[in-house]
């Protein structure tokens, strides 16, 4: 039998930051599981979530994710969660050992990237260690950017 690999981190999104690659340089991205109670479940099934305003943190050798959004489950009536309380992230210790080595060290951040539910119908975060942009490093994103559209039309064009 061949070796396994590691997952691709595909499944169903439910909440993607798209704005975090571009204030963020991403250096590596991490998988990372989620504490979660039953009706946060229920509501991200519904594919309700907001992750761009939430940041990770190392606190007391532990991973939080700190001002996500998951509405409440609309069904769930008084046994409700609590929409932006900390969740906890789940990873192993030796991860979060690095993860935090980096975060003091370098001056790094960790930002969550993606929130999917694997194939095995877990939900899971998508979280990069990240170092903050300048504006001028913004702007020659943007400019790469456009450049790399405008090379793919001219030689749609031209082909």
């Amino acid at each position: 039998m061949a070796p396994k690999k590691k997952a691709e981190t595909g499944g169903k999104a439910i909440a993607e930051n798209r704005k975090a690659r571009y204030d963020f340089a991403i250096e590596d991205t991490f998988e990372a599981g989620m504490m979660l109670v039953g009706t946060e479940v229920k509501s991200l099934r519904n594919g309700k979530a907001n992750i761009a305003e939430s940041y990770a943190s190392y606190e007391d050798d532990e991973l939080w994710l700190i001002n996500s959004h998951i509405p409440e489950y609309l069904q769930a009536n008084r046994f409700n969660h609590e929409p932006r309380r900390r969740r906890k992230l789940l990873m192993s210790k030796r991860e979060i050992i690095k993860l935090s080595q980096a975060i003091a060290r370098d001056g790094m951040t960790l930002v969550p990237l993606k929130l999917y539910f694997n194939e095995r119908g877990r939900a899971k975060l998508l979280i990069g260690l990240a170092k903050g942009k300048k504006n001028h490093d913004k702007r020659q994103t943007e400019k790469q950017r456009d450049w790399n559209r405008e090379k793919s039309r001219l030689l749609r064009d031209r082909g």
